[in-house]
């Protein structure tokens, strides 16, 4: 058959459900072969947009997302959505055009060597060099977007190859069995925590993916062990249990850090050190840290590891809890620990979060606003965060019951992520409500795919919180220098009207008691919905303040 066509059965072959992406000269063979398969294809409005639906779409199946760009201007357009993916560990497969092999030598239109910038952003970077190669490389770039960690990979293929005929076959899609843990390793850690005084779980990323969660909930239970979560492990343990002690990673003297502060030993369960970096948890001496996930950990002066489990995380911990359960269930002595010596700082992180839960001022107060929309979401919808203040807010106060409910881009961190991801999203989970919470400068970095959800009658809402300025970079400012700041404002749209240009539902609040209406009212609408919220920012100010001067006794 054609190569071209080739490609897409391979791609079916591998479960690909939808591919985002923008057509274009050189990867027309590609295009045109997509008619008439079982492939949906999402026509978006900037190829960034469409690899961070790809990252979404992919973090939250774990199946592979794919993205598809021509050459040149379309693949550099790929590229943030692609690392952004790869550092936050999701799997993506990445395609794009490439010009014809027969002026690639040579100065040409439009030509670059686009795996060689692919290759620092990816797990694995190739170009189809012949047309019976079509079915490994797509096989292998499945196989290791998916296999743990994922990531991005990137399949190239030129104009000229794609017109080809082969008789290559599509390869069987085989699933990788990921290893068993180390019996000795185990028996190490149990020992660990069954001397342990003080003992704490980090979850992080790894946490929450291939049904390791349930297994950390257990090992939580069954050793009296609280658990603290990362940005992107929200949900690993759910908010109402006595276990979990919320999130860490918005600054070094918040609740969390001075928790951990306590531990003798920390037990690192799917820790990416591009989450929140060791130095800034790990300040007292003497922590004995015990380090399960796929992969090695990273050497890092401040993650000095007593134990390491490599291995499936979900067994490991299965592992762990059998032998737990082996050496003190027959004795009466589970749970190790006793988890209502937490309680009182418990109480006090919830009343911290509450605080301010029905402040009457407007532009309204962060804490308000996630205090609402914890409200209105259910315990299996999905808030995806964009990069910026709301951020840092959300981190800390917008706490889940569930994985995989909150998608924070805590890697690599890229603007524009949250409006796009949410379509992937919603692709993803038709059936749950999908919430994107913007800045309103990362807000309009990708905007225009928002005519992708109309077109597609997607009901996703996405909110903006409007400051007009790039309120992050000026709160870092002014920790950083003593108050002052660069000039960061700058002037926004009237979003109201700017929705009703693209045909869709807008609203811009005006009270802080129209908010709570006006997101059970969006998610009633047909198509997209966009919520425009005045805040105040001169709240991060005081929250640093607060941290800087916060009291902790355990």
């Amino acid at each position: 058959m054609k190569a071209s066509d080739l490609v897409v059965k391979a791609l079916e072959a591998e479960g690909v459900e939808y591919i985002f992406g923008l057509p274009g000269e050189e990867n027309a063979d590609v295009v045109m072969s997509l008619i008439g398969s079982k492939i949906k294809f999402v026509l978006c409005r900037h190829e960034q947009a469409a690899a961070f639906m790809a990252d979404a779409y992919g973090r939250l199946t774990g199946k592979a997302g794919v993205c598809l760009g021509t050459l040149g201007p379309g693949a550099t357009n790929l590229v943030t959505g692609v690392a952004d993916a790869n550092m936050d560990r999701a799997p993506l497969v990445a395609i794009i055009g490439q010009a014809d092999t027969k002026r690639l030598h040579k100065e040409s239109h439009q030509a670059m060597d686009a795996i060689a910038m692919y290759r620092p952003i990816t797990k694995w970077a190739q170009t189809v060099s012949h047309p019976r190669n079509v079915p490994e490389v797509i096989r292998k770039a499945f196989k290791l977007a998916e296999v743990e960690k994922p990531g991005a990979t990137i399949i190239e293929l030129p104009e000229d190859l794609m017109k080809d005929d082969t008789s290559a076959k599509v390869m069987e899609v085989r699933k990788t069995r990921r290893p068993a843990a180390d019996h000795k390793a185990v028996r190490m850690a149990a020992d660990l925590i069954a001397k342990a005084k003080s003992p704490m779980i980090l979850a992080g990323n790894g946490a929450l993916r291939k049904r390791a969660a349930k297994q950390l909930r257990r090992l939580a239970r069954k050793t009296g062990i609280p658990v603290i979560n990362t940005f992107m492990g929200k949900g690993a343990v759910p908010r109402a249990d006595p276990h979990c002690l919320f999130t860490i990673g918005l600054q070094a003297k918040d609740w969390a850090n001075h928790a951990i502060d306590q531990a003798d030993v920390v037990i690192a369960i799917g820790y990416d050190l591009v989450e929140y970096s060791p130095a800034a948890w790990n300040k007292t001496a003497g922590k004995k840290i015990v380090h399960i996930d796929f992969t090695g950990a990273e050497v890092d002066d401040a993650y000095p590891i007593a134990v390491e489990i490599v291995a499936d995380i979900a067994d490991a911990l299965w592992q762990l809890n059998e032998e737990l359960n082996r050496r003190f269930a027959p004795k009466r002595q589970l749970p190790l620990n006793k988890i209502s010596r937490w309680s009182k700082l418990r109480a006090k992180i919830l009343d911290d979060f509450a605080a301010e839960k029905d402040d009457k001022s407007f532009p309204m107060k962060p804490q308000r606003i996630l205090w609402d929309v914890r409200e209105v979401m259910g315990p299996g919808d999905i808030l995806l965060s964009d990069v910026g203040a709301h951020k840092m807010w959300i981190s800390r106060y917008y706490q889940c019951d569930e994985p995989n409910t909150c998608l924070i881009s805590n890697g690599f961190c890229s603007m524009g992520f949250a409006l796009p991801g949410s379509i992937g999203a919603k692709l993803a989970h038709p059936d749950k409500r999908v919430l994107s919470i913007n800045g309103d400068a990362g807000f309009l970095m990708n905007f225009q795919d928002i005519e992708t959800a109309a077109r597609l009658k997607l009901n996703i809402v996405a909110m903006v919180w409007c400051d007009n300025e790039y309120g992050l970079i000026k709160w870092k400012q002014q920790n950083q220098f003593s108050g002052r700041h660069f000039d960061l404002a700058f002037t926004n749209p009237d979003f109201e009207l700017l929705a009703k240009a693209f045909g869709v539902w807008g609203k811009t609040l005006k009270k802080p008691g129209d908010l709570k209406p006006a997101l059970e009212q969006a998610f009633r609408q047909p198509g997209p919905a966009i919520i425009a919220v005045p805040v105040d920012y001169a709240e991060n100010r005081k929250l640093t303040k607060r941290l800087g001067e916060l009291q902790v006794q355990i």
